[in-house]
């Protein structure tokens, strides 16, 4: 359905994206209503008065009366209501889906456990730089039907799981999955349940980049982009050389630039700048952009962040560290001078959080861990310890610091638990660091 005009739409969520379908909608003349499970939805004082809007559960009737249903990402297609509803042969979309069936210029789309929200911006960049007009959104920033109100030259989206569920019209220039680690383990029935939802970002695509080190990132024969490259430290189309003590991103033979030049730095980001090019240069972004971006891209915030310097500690905030893969990869490759206070704890989403124990259970890190999932984390290593919050975490920590040591908070956690976001969770971080002297 592409004519909406005089249709029963249903919109299921408010908020910022819930918002911009109901726009999107009533600009198409669509008869909406809206259904929020909330009992005081967020953006409820924006809809317009004539628009009904139902709250604190699930309305069926309203439902099965749609010609068709736009739900938010954060409500499971699985749910009974929903499943009723398409029983009833009432078809279910999200915004994405409504974004693809009316995008007309090309379309580069990522998803990934961890780095997305990187890789989304640096390769926007790159475009800019190159002169490009870039509408950057989807589940990063802003929602993606609010970017076909301008004139731009490339998409660039940030995609979740959740949203991919209920897309079936995306055909992407570029389409990557950068890696799958378990997360949102209560909502899928398995990590191959969440696997074949990412997957799905391959659909059409005239390119798929491939994570060469992430057996599960790569298309499993469902899928038909047109043509396969690939990144990774070795044996990729883009990959990390290190000569003379010196490293460079690679294209094939050809230098991109050495790693010294790229602002954000560890290994996880130079596989996240190797990815950005890949896509980039899939959709004839040139050089000079891709490396004024990566010249000058300094990272996002709550991302492995620099959030203070004293006394020789490093207090490093990756709040977004929100699954145990992204925990991971802020582990893996670590240089370190002195010992790592490391703070994990929040919502751990069901979660099995066993492939950190390797990593963590070592002389030079001490664990200190708190929140709803606190007490499993803690279990992981003989140096832990359980607080209720992160704040009295920190008040302990504090007296051990010595020059060269780390303080990361890279939780493994969502922040739900405790905090209204990660975003939330990493201020107080920042705050509580640089309250330190």
């Amino acid at each position: 359905m592409t004519d909406y005009k005089n249709k029963n739409v249903t919109v299921i969520g408010l908020g910022k994206t819930g918002l911009s379908c109901v726009d999107f909608l009533v600009r198409k003349q669509a008869q909406v209503r809206v259904i929020d499970t909330r009992a005081n939805p967020t953006g409820a004082e924006q809809l317009g008065a004539d628009i009904p809007l139902h709250k604190g559960g699930l309305n069926q009737q309203w439902l099965l009366d749609s010609d068709l249903i736009v739900i938010s990402p954060g409500l499971a297609v699985k749910t009974p209501e929903i499943q009723t509803a398409l029983s009833a042969g009432v078809e279910v979309v999200g915004d994405i889906e409504l974004f693809c069936r009316e995008a007309k210029k090309p379309i580069i789309a990522i998803t990934g456990s961890n780095g997305k929200s990187t890789v989304t911006t640096l390769v926007a960049e790159m475009a800019k730089a190159d002169g490009l007009r870039v509408g950057m959104g989807g589940n990063i920033g802003i929602p993606a039907l609010s970017l076909l109100d301008d004139d731009y030259d490339l998409y660039v989206l940030e995609l979740s799981s959740f949203q991919l569920e209920t897309t079936y019209s995306l055909k992407a220039a570029a389409a990557t999955v950068l890696n799958v680690t378990e997360d949102h383990m209560n909502r899928y029935v398995d990590l191959e349940d969440y696997r074949q939802a990412k997957l799905k970002i391959y659909v059409n695509a005239e390119t798929a980049v491939i994570n060469g080190e992430d057996l599960l990132s790569k298309e499993d024969g469902k899928q038909s982009a047109k043509q396969q490259v690939s990144f990774a430290e070795h044996n990729a189309d883009y990959w990390l050389k290190t000569e003379n003590g010196k490293q460079y991103l690679m294209a094939g033979d050809e230098v991109i630039l050495p790693c010294d030049d790229v602002k954000i730095s560890g290994r996880h980001n130079y596989m996240n700048a190797l990815a950005s090019i890949a896509l980039a240069r899939a959709v004839g972004v040139k050089n000079q952009g891709i490396c004024t971006a990566l010249r000058t891209f300094t990272g996002l915030d709550h991302r492995f962040q620099l959030a203070h310097f004293a006394h020789g500690v490093r207090w490093i905030n990756d709040s977004k560290a929100t699954n145990v893969g992204s925990t991971v990869a802020a582990l893996t490759g670590l240089h370190l001078k002195g010992k790592l206070h490391l703070l994990l704890g929040g919502d751990g989403k069901g979660a099995d959080f066993s492939e950190l124990e390797k990593l963590i259970n070592k002389p030079e890190i001490l664990c200190y861990c708190f929140g709803q999932d606190g007490a499993e984390l803690a279990k992981l290593s003989v140096q832990s310890q359980l607080f209720d919050t992160m704040e009295q975490a920190i008040q302990a920590l504090r007296p051990l610091l010595k020059s060269g040591d780390m303080v990361l908070l890279s939780p493994a956690c969502a922040s739900l638990d405790q905090f209204s976001s990660f975003e939330q969770r990493g201020e107080q971080f920042t705050r509580l660091a640089q309250s330190v002297e």
